[in-house]
């Protein structure tokens, strides 16, 4: 008769943050803190972030190097766009090489309501928000907030 293994929990984070950043060095230090913490916490870690701006651009990169200096072949870095972009189109062999996953949250919205339905799925997926927020307006704002009503644990970077 074969063994049986308790299965580990999956955790998994969004990153939402301004298509801008003020301070692109204190962000980096403090999400890698903050990804570090996570991945040496959780054997098994997916994170979600988007392609929208700075902020997920940065998460993206720190998420990648940090899981590769801690050897962390349990975790994923999962692309989630709100439909398919023309990059995407033209870049997809690349896209798929640096994420280990693409998914396409595709659904019949104007693209900007389609932005908020996607963030909304990241978020309601997860048990953790990171954000790096530091005005209260656009996008990542709401997605924080919506994180926040949801009963998800929220760090924002920018506090």
């Amino acid at each position: 008769m074969g063994e049986s293994y308790a299965m580990m929990p999956l955790y998994t984070v969004s990153l939402f943050g301004h298509r801008h950043i003020e301070n692109t060095v204190e962000a980096q230090f403090k999400l890698e803190k903050t990804i570090s913490a996570i991945l040496s916490k959780y054997e098994y870690t997916d994170f979600l972030v988007g392609r929208n701006g700075d902020f997920d651009i940065l998460a993206a990169s720190v998420i990648k190097r940090t899981m590769g200096a801690l050897d962390a072949a349990n975790a994923s870095l999962i692309l989630v766009l709100p439909y398919v972009t023309a990059e995407y189109r033209h870049n997809q062999d690349l896209l798929l090489a640096y994420y280990n996953d693409v998914e396409i949250f595709n659904h019949a919205d104007h693209y900007k309501s389609a932005i908020v339905r996607r963030n909304h799925y990241m978020i309601d997926r997860s048990d953790a928000v990171i954000g790096c927020v530091s005005h209260p307006c656009g996008g990542a704002y709401q997605a924080i907030q919506y994180a926040k009503k949801r009963g998800k644990t929220v760090i924002n970077l920018s506090e």
